[in-house]
Order: structure tokens, then sequence, then C-alpha cells
């Protein structure tokens, strides 16, 4: 399998074993739709071996470890179990001991597919492969999706509590600290954390696409950008627009797009005084010093088929370069439309405003699948440039 790829499962009860050159500590994560465990319990590791339809099994360091899947046995509301893995010795990266999954029959033992994650440097962790659930049948998708910072940045990612060893552990070797999460297993009510989230209607109540028409997020909801089963590869503007919240007054706005590789790395940012970036396949309409008119103010076209491989995510921001606050602006909303016909896709209208001088509209986030991902944010921040967004607007992938 290549990064990315699926193949359908034919067998209920499927085991995903992963061997490297070195001793490897192999774990498995219950998600729901939103991305996230419904709390330490489906955390599966060698220290929690067992949950609902998800098996940890050792492989007493002679064989590998594995994550044994029972497709019929995973509870409502479980669309995924990712697979992860770190080298047992603290600290260790991935550079030179690439990793190889095997999804195999889990009664017969014979392989279905296998997957060796290409290039891996600095990671200290990844997710390998997933098992998901995707109209009505589940399927396997190679990932390779790495981590800097072990098997604890894994599990905090997709919200598990965890504890690290105490300082003095790293003078014995064994406990290898920040590989091996320890989890708290607080009681369920402690995924209060999340709660957040789900002051936004319906962020966790399955994925959004294009099949029914035009869709309005509202903020921190997302739309997977697929249409009929497949995934929009082809051209899309972004439309930002705003009007001044007082009649006959003008407010100058900069809309931008900063682009990211898969480690929140940032490529280059397109906006009013660099209006093509990444060989073209993100293009700037150019600078509106008013806001006045109707429709988008500023408009910024990207051709999803043409971004290069390292573009994994985009992140529309809106900045007042006239120093001038968002209380001052009426109406701002961005909006995505398909470029070859006009048709809007997708609209977020932001209500409410804040006292700053720059806000991060919406992120285009690529999926393993290929798919892209739009998630409406409205997220103010203290900064006139776009330069001064670009930390930010890290944070917020």
């Amino acid at each position: 399998m290549t990064p990315g790829s699926n193949i359908p499962l034919g067998v209920a009860r499927v085991a995903v074993d992963v061997t490297a050159p070195v001793r490897l500590d192999v774990s498995g994560l219950l998600l729901t739709a939103d991305g996230k465990v419904r709390s330490d319990d489906d955390f599966i590791f060698y220290n929690q071996p067992t949950g609902p339809g998800v098996t940890y099994r050792s492989g007493g360091g002679t064989a590998p470890d594995a994550i044994i899947v029972d497709t019929s046995a995973v509870p409502a509301g479980i669309e995924k179990i990712v697979v992860t893995a770190s080298p047992d010795a603290a600290g260790q990266t991935f550079q030179g001991i690439e990793p190889t999954a095997t999804i195999r029959d889990a009664d017969s033992g014979a392989a279905l597919a296998t997957f060796t994650p290409p290039r891996l440097g600095a990671e200290t962790a990844l997710v390998i492969v997933e098992i998901y659930l995707r109209g009505g049948a589940w399927k396997a998708r190679a990932v390779g999706q790495g981590y800097a910072n072990g098997l604890a940045g894994i599990a905090t990612d997709f919200g598990v509590s965890v504890e690290e060893e105490p300082a003095t552990a790293p003078a014995t070797p064994a406990p290898a600290a920040p590989a091996d999460p320890r989890v708290t297993a607080p009681p369920a009510p402690a995924a209060a954390p999340a709660a957040p989230a789900a002051a936004a209607p319906a962020p966790g109540a399955g994925k959004i696409n294009l099949d029914k028409g035009r869709v309005s997020l509202q903020k921190n909801q997302t739309v997977s950008l697929v249409k009929g089963g497949r995934p929009l590869l082809s051209q899309v503007k972004m439309g930002l627009g705003w009007e001044p919240a007082y009649r006959g007054k003008d407010i100058d706005l900069d809309a931008s797009v900063i682009a990211y590789g898969p480690q929140r790395n940032h490529l280059d940012s397109c906006y009013f005084g660099k209006l093509a970036i990444l060989n073209g396949s993100v293009k700037h309409s150019g600078d509106n010093l008013t806001g006045e008119g109707a429709g988008d103010d500023e408009v910024i076209v990207v051709d999803l088929g043409r971004l290069p491989a390292e573009a994994t995510g985009l992140v529309f921001t809106v900045n007042s370069f006239s120093g001038q606050k968002f209380t001052e602006v009426a109406k701002a909303y961005c909006r995505l439309m398909d470029a070859a016909t006009g048709e809007e896709l997708v609209r977020f209208d932001l209500t409410n405003a804040e006292p700053q001088t720059g806000v991060i509209m919406c992120k285009l986030i690529r999926q393993f699948s290929g798919e892209w991902e739009m998630t409406a944010m409205g997220d103010f921040v203290k900064s006139r440039t776009v330069r001064g967004m670009v930390k930010p607007a890290a944070q917020a992938l």
C-alpha cells in the first residue's frame, strides 16, 4: 500500500502487526466521528490491552506486537481505529528503522496488505494504519502520519489524558517515559475538556459532505469536500467579503491564505503583496481598499489538483492593515465556490466580532485519502499583517 490508499476488508476480524529492526510499542485508539476517544478506556496498549472490539497482543519481544480489531464487536459511534507505533527506546526516531504494518485475517493469519511509511526522519511515533467505517463497510487505509513528541503526542492529539513518568525515570532505560504514556483513567465525566467543541452545532454528528448541495457552516464545523462519493480535486475559489459597520466609512481589510506542510511548517503566504504561490496553484485576486460593493471583496483561487504534495493545510485569514478593529466590520464571511461553474459550495458567516485586527476564517486540510476538509474557524488574533498570522494559524491546524 502507499500513503492514503485503502482496501476493503473482506473479513470481520483483522490483526495489524507492526515490525521494525528495533522493539516497538504498538497501540490502538477507538475514535468517534470527531476524531477523538470517548474516554481513556478507548486507548488500547500494553497496560490496557482490551477494549470494546479491540485487543492488544504482545509479541513478547520475539514476534511483532499487534492490534486485533473485531469489526462486529466495535460499538456504535466508533468510526475509526487507528494503529500507532513508537520505538521502545526513549527518544529514538524512526530514521533508518522504517516499520512495516501487515494487515492480516486474524483467524487464518493470511496477509491482506502491507505498508511501510516512506521518508521518515525525526518522527518518534507514527499513526501507521487506520481501520475505518465508510458507507456501512469496514476498510483499511495506509496513513504514515508522524509525530515528533512520541506516543504521548498521539494520545493527547486524540483526546487521551496522559501522565508522563517523573523526571527521574530517564535514569533507568526501561520506562521510556516520553513513549509510554500512563492512562490516568478518570471517570466518564472527565471527558468535559471536549466541551468547547460541543458549543458548535453538531461538529461531531457525522461527517458533512457536498452530496446534498450547498453547506452553511457554523464555527468549528467541518465539511468534507466530497461529492457523489468522490473527492473534489478541481479549482475552487475562496471568496472573502465584509461591509463597513458604519455607513460611508471605508475599511481596508486584506485576505490571505497561508500554506503549511505536514509538520505545521510554513511553506508560503499568498496575499496582496504576493499574488501567486506554490507554482501558481494558489492565486490572489488583488487588494480591495474599501470593502465597498456587493459580492466578494477579495478572492483566492486554489487548484486542489495542482497543489504540491507537501502542502497539506491552507489557512484563510483576514487582517485589518489600517488598524481598524473587527467590531467596525459588518457581515464578514467566507465562501467556497466551484471555480468552473461559480456554484457556491460552502459558506461561513462570521456573526460575532471581537475588537482585534486579525481573524482566522477557515482552514482546508488534506486528508490521507486525498480528500480535503474545510473547517470554519472565526478565531480572532492581534495582527495587522499576514506575517503576524503565520504562528497562530499554524496552531489552529
